[in-house]
């Protein structure tokens, strides 16, 4: 085992300068999720619920960008490994269309059917209302957060994470002031309530976007090249689909069937607790879970640029070292978050959110229960997201990812929730369910050795332009 954590010099300073603001920008973008939560939640239980809802299809949006991103980056990582800049430019292309594509038709449902979208989500109709209310506006936030995902994304593949960590921090700040003037109307600005936040929102990924365009007309280390963003290639278009496309349709099915769960919760009797209840513990877990996910997301770019060195060899290993420090990783922070639950979270922040006892009940037990389960996500996600996908067997990840979640947990919660009507505690355990199921399917995939694919292909000489 001590074979195993031998490295060459440099190797865990290289690791941390890419987990590190992997991890800040993770914390950033869940940041401004809970803070969004406390700043409604001052307003009370009913506008929260009410947001809490509006936020399971934008979750599904989040997530299909996501998948974007993550299949940009098998392509991205192992082309930053042969140097093959021009065929990353043509990567960002078909990423741009795509993500650009997706979040006008989610913006258009958004804004002009917010009321009908919203009532397939949820049945109390007061609930309803106050999401469509911040629906109409929100969506158009992520037709414009959409390009800045997908350069954000490429940076961070290419083993730049700093620059998305620059951006998102300045969208943090001025979504959180922004939050401020127009949720509760200071600085002579009207008292719009859950309507500011949408705006706050809205306007904060607007800056964003504006901030991307300016570094990229200013960018010498890495500039576009405008001919292959708009004119990709059929070739490398073949080349997306093949291996980015199912990293797309997993994020995007993990994400619907992800955004179930709340939805099942918002037909149960009390949804408004539960549905309060769920708003916090989610977004403290993912607070919770950053680095979790910075572990994933490196693990992806360093086993991807490995590949793409031709250094296909030292793979295997490089794979079983990340998936043990997720673990380790997991079992500490795990740790950690069951004490700070009962010494700083219910004394401190629960009375901050105003829940009522059963609300708070209701909160403590799913923190305990996703807190409890750290080391099997921390190694799922790291093993699926990171080291499968890097290794471009993105397939057998997307079946590994999507299975547990549509055949196990989401039968398991209906039946427990809807059906049986057992209540909240049985639904979340069936929620726990997925990374139990992931964790021994994608152990014996990697164990196979079967994943380690090089997905780049030379660059043809006269169709660079």
């Amino acid at each position: 085992m001590l074979k195993l954590f031998r490295r060459e010099p440099g190797f865990y300073a290289r690791l941390l300068s890419l987990a590190l603001p992997i991890l800040f920008q993770n914390l950033i973008t869940n940041s401004l999720g809970l803070v969004d939560t406390f700043m409604v939640g001052t307003m009370g239980q009913g506008p929260l619920a009410g947001v809490t809802l509006a936020n399971i299809p934008v979750f599904v949006v989040q997530l299909m960008m996501f998948g974007i991103q993550s299949g940009s980056s098998v392509l991205i990582s192992q082309y930053r490994g042969k140097g093959d800049l021009q065929s990353i430019n043509r990567v960002m292309g078909i990423g741009m269309y795509i993500a650009g594509a997706i979040g006008l038709v989610f913006a258009l449902i958004m804004g002009f059917l917010p009321h009908q979208f919203m009532g397939l989500f949820g049945s109390d109709a007061q609930v309803v209302s106050t999401a469509a209310r911040y629906a109409r506006i929100v969506g158009w936030s992520y037709f414009f957060d959409s390009f800045v995902q997908v350069y954000i994304g490429a940076h961070r593949a290419m083993g730049n994470p700093n620059r998305g960590l620059a951006i998102l921090g300045v969208s943090m700040v001025s979504n959180t002031f922004l939050n401020w003037v127009f949720i509760f109307g200071n600085l002579g600005a009207p008292r719009l309530g859950v309507e500011g936040a949408a705006l706050a929102t809205l306007l904060a990924r607007v800056l964003s976007c504006t901030i991307s365009i300016v570094w990229t007309a200013r960018d010498r280390r890495f500039p576009l090249r405008f001919t292959l963003l708009f004119r990709p290639g059929r070739e490398m278009v073949r080349r997306f689909i093949h291996f980015a496309t199912p990293v797309m349709c997993n994020e995007t099915f993990w994400g619907l069937g992800s955004s179930l769960f709340p939805t099942i919760m918002g037909h149960m009797d009390g949804s408004e607790e539960i549905l309060a209840a769920y708003a916090i513990a989610g977004n403290i877990t993912n607070l919770c879970t950053v680095g979790v996910f910075a572990i994933a997301g490196t693990a992806a770019i360093l086993v991807g640029q490995e590949i793409g060195s031709g250094n296909a060899d030292k793979v295997y290993s490089l794979g079983a070292l990340l998936n043990v420090l997720a673990v380790l990783f997991g079992l500490a922070a795990g740790a950690l978050f069951l004490v700070l639950l009962h010494m700083f979270i219910i004394p401190v922040l629960y009375p901050l959110f105003k829940l009522t006892p059963a609300a708070a009940e209701i909160c403590t037990m799913m923190l305990t229960m996703v807190f409890a389960m750290m080391p099997l996500r921390s190694f799922a996600c790291t093993n699926i997201v990171g080291v499968l996908r890097g290794g471009g067997d993105v397939r057998a990840a997307t079946i590994i990812d999507v299975t547990p979640l549509w055949l196990v947990a989401l039968p398991l919660a209906v039946l427990a929730g809807l059906v049986f009507k057992l209540g909240i505690f049985w639904v979340q355990l069936a929620t726990m369910s997925e990374n139990m199921v992931k964790s021994v399917l994608g152990l014996r995939r990697f164990r196979g050795g079967a994943w380690i694919n090089d997905v780049t292909i030379p660059a043809q000489p006269g169709t660079e332009g």
